[in-house]
Formats: structure tokens, C-alpha cells, sequence
């Protein structure tokens, strides 16, 4: 199942990845093209409109009084023919635009060769959306037009006025679809590297991304996988103390049982009163904390302290201790109260205690454990890994606690001192700033 999820993941990825890619490509390509054609349309209409100012106008005005193929007719022809040569256009022609629907060609700016297939005030292609325009006296830029005969082109024009301003006509410039598209292809071929960059960043940004979710993903199992660790050896604790409970109760049932058929009701109502001790040790288990992570740890810990007859003490904030990771919270004690149950064994009965305090105020947590047992020496050598003041056991890995701990509370930015007195009682601290 893990597995199908997996490849699930990847074939999502991978598919997200192309289609963020194309689309990436696409749009930039389309925006591309798009500037492309509005550059050399604005370029055509500074053309158009350069035209129009340069251009004779008594002998367009004669022109106009008699339009005819006269000698007005073909010297303005000279001049729009030496002007589409320069510019390599299509066409450049002049138009009359009497109303806002269609235009006339009046002048076709064609050699004497070709020229004798356009009559005078033939229909233009442009459309009537352009035409309105030229009719309201502004200049206009279609999009790219079809053409049965002249094929694919874009057509730009602009305003023919005399010395007081008036519109005479218009200049008309066409552009093949084929010179755009070459020009298109050029700007495209040299920004080739740019769509290969942006493929190339969209693969990083989620190579990134997935990396980061698989190292995230590990570091939330390794937190888990520690705390589910952890739970599972308390909870092996509080079994085998309750196991222990068990057998005893059993003992103490068979016991009382013999007395009662012997007779001896005094020697076990003397042993009941010997047996009250236990039930209240039992009853002290409760604790009222609000952490529930922090209750388990502790009620657990109690009860496998009074398996080796410690005396233990709480004192315990009531706080919820949010500022630090349950998971953190539990490493730092679980270890201190190991270790603090380690020392105080080695002492007789009579002299086994250990005091736990867990407090809160405005600016930091405090959790301090004190216990009896033998002098710690070397409080800053015990901080390292590996090191450790117990003998070496077969099977067991030694010095890794306090590393654990101190490498939590530096996360935190933290503090850890060991107070170690001759009268055999050591206390450690740990002081966790809020932020």
C-alpha cells in the first residue's frame, strides 16, 4: 500500500511538473508573441504616420478634385512604393473614409506593372471596427486579417491632414503575416535559453519541494517513532509494576486466607493494618497535572520508583507547558528521572528520595530533579555522547541520555547545570526561555 502511494506521488509530481512547465512555456511564449506583434504594429503606425505628414498635399488635394490615374496619381504612387521598398511591407496605399463601416482604396501605391489590376475607389479589407476608428479621425491597428488573395497580414493606418487639420484621407500599410512570423521566430530562437530556464526553475522549485516534504516526513517518523518508543517502555514499566501488584495482592489474599482458617483473627487483622501502607502508596499515584503527556510520564515513573522503595516528591505547575514539544518535554524528563532512579538505587532503602518540580512563570519553564546518590564528578564530561559514570552492561548503549537532553535544550536556546554535594544529593536544572 505504502508503495502504490509512493508511485502515486511520483506520477502526480511528474504530471504536475509537465503541465506547470507547459504552461509556464505557453504563456510565455504567447505573451512573446503577442509584444512581438504590438511592436511591430506601433512601429507601423509610426511609420504610417510618418508618411502621412511628408506626403504632398496640394498634389493629393488635386488628386482628389479629379481622381483619376493622372499625373498626380502616379507621382504620389512614386512616393508610396519608394516608401513600402524601404519598410518591406505588404502594401501602402491611401484611403478615403467617407462613413464608419467601409474604406476605399484611392491610391494603391503599386508599380505600373501591377498597378493596372486596382481601379480607384475600390473596397478596402479592413475591418468596420477599424473603419469607425479612421471615421472618428483616429489612427488604427487591426489584429491579423485572412485574405483570399493577399493571404494573412495586419493592416495599420493613419490620419492624411492638411495645414488647418482637416482628414483628407488615410495612409494604409500592410504587413505579411509571414514577415511578422520571421521576425517572431528570431525573437523566440534567441529567448530559447529563457523557456529552457524557467523548465529548468520549475523542476528545481519542486525537486525542492519534494525533498523538503521527504526529509519533513522522515523527521516527523523519527519523532514518532522516539515517542511511540518511549510510551511503550513506560507502558512496559507500569505492566510490570502492575504484574507486581498482582502477585502480591495474590500473596497477601492466600495469607489472610490460612490466618482466618486457623483462627488467628487477630495476627490478620494485624497484617490488614501492615497492608494500608501499600493501598495509600497505590492511591498517591494520582496527580493532578493538565499536561497529559506530562501526567503518564510521571504517574509511570512514580510507580517504578516505589518498586525500588524511593521516595518520591512532586511539585508541579499547573500549566499546560505548550511552549515545548510533548515529544521534547518527554525526552528531557524521562532521561533525568532514569537517570536520577539509577543513582538512588545504589543507596539503602532508608536513604532513597527523589524531588521532581516542574514550574512555569512569564519568561521560562523550570524543571529541576534532586535525588540521593553517589557525587557526580565531571558535570561537564557527562554531557557528551557516549560518556557514562554506570558500568558497561552487555547489550546496553550507554551515554546517550544527557546527550539527548542537552541537545533538546540547546534547540531551545536553553540551559542544563548539575549541583552535585558532598551529602550525596545531586540536582539537575533545566531552564527553558518563552519566546
Amino acid at each position: 500500500m505504502k508503495n502504490r502511494k509512493i508511485k502515486l506521488i511520483i506520477v502526480l509530481s511528474t504530471a504536475l511538473l509537465i503541465l506547470f512547465t507547459s504552461l509556464n512555456v505557453l504563456t510565455s511564449y504567447m505573451k512573446m508573441k503577442k509584444t512581438v506583434e504590438e511592436s511591430i504594429a506601433n512601429q507601423s503606425l509610426g511609420a504610417a504616420k510618418s508618411i502621412a505628414s511628408k506626403i504632398d498635399i496640394d498634389t493629393y488635394k488635386k488628386f482628389l478634385n479629379n481622381p483619376m490615374k493622372n499625373e498626380y496619381y502616379w507621382k504620389l504612387t512614386d512616393y508610396l512604393v519608394d516608401a513600402r521598398e524601404k519598410l518591406g511591407a505588404l502594401y501602402v496605399y491611401t484611403l478615403e473614409v467617407d462613413n464608419p463601416e467601409v474604406s476605399k482604396v484611392m491610391i494603391s501605391g503599386l508599380p505600373n506593372a501591377l498597378e493596372e489590376n486596382y481601379s480607384i475607389g475600390a473596397f478596402c479589407t479592413v475591418p468596420k471596427e477599424q473603419v469607425k476608428r479612421a471615421y472618428e479621425g483616429e489612427t488604427y491597428v487591426t489584429g491579423v486579417i485572412e485574405d483570399a488573395d493577399l493571404g494573412f497580414y495586419v493592416s495599420v493606418g493613419a490620419p492624411i491632414k492638411d495645414e488647418s487639420g482637416k482628414v483628407l484621407g488615410y495612409i494604409g500599410i500592410d504587413i505579411s503575416a509571414n514577415t511578422l512570423n520571421d521576425i517572431k521566430g528570431k525573437v523566440l530562437k534567441n529567448n530559447i535559453l529563457l523557456f529552457f530556464y524557467n523548465g529548468i526553475f520549475i523542476f528545481v522549485v519542486i525537486g525542492s519541494f519534494l525533498l523538503m516534504q521527504r526529509w519533513y516526513q522522515k523527521e516527523v517518523a523519527k519523532e514518532v517513532g522516539y515517542t511511540e518508543d518511549t510510551y511503550q517502555a513506560e507502558i512496559r514499566t507500569l505492566i510490570t509494576s502492575i504484574s507486581s501488584l498482582r502477585h502480591d495482592f495474590t500473596n497477601h489474599i492466600q495469607v489472610l486466607h490460612g490466618l482466618l482458617q486457623l483462627g488467628e483473627s487477630d495476627q490478620a487483622q494485624q497484617y490488614l493494618s501492615s497492608l494500608s501502607k501499600e493501598v495509600h502508596a497505590i492511591e498517591s499515584l494520582k496527580l493532578n497535572i493538565d499536561h497529559p503527556g506530562l501526567s503518564i510520564l510521571l504517574q509511570t515513573k512514580k510507580l517504578a520508583a516505589q518498586n525500588y522503595n524511593i521516595d518520591t516528591d512532586f511539585t508541579i505547575s499547573q500549566d499546560s507547558f505548550a511552549k515545548i514539544k510533548t515529544t521534547d518535554l518527554i525526552k528531557i524528563l524521562s532521561n533525568l528521572i532514569d537517570n536520577a532512579i539509577d543513582a538512588t538505587v545504589e543507596l539503602p532503602e532508608e536513604k532513597r528520595k527523589i524531588l521532581i518540580s516542574c514550574k512555569a512563570d512569564d519568561v521560562k519553564y523550570i524543571f529541576e530533579i534532586t535525588n540521593t546518590g553517589p557525587k557526580v564528578i565531571e558535570n561537564e564530561q557527562i554531557f557528551k555522547q557516549g560518556y557514562s559514570t554506570k558500568k558497561a552492561e552487555p547489550g546496553k548503549i550507554r551515554g546517550q541520555g544527557l546527550f539527548i537532553v542537552k541537545e533538546i535544550v540547546n534547540k531551545y536556546n536553553g540551559e542544563i547545570s548539575i549541583e552535585s554535594t558532598t551529602e550525596l544529593e545531586t540536582t539537575v536544572i533545566v531552564e527553558i526561555p518563552l519566546k
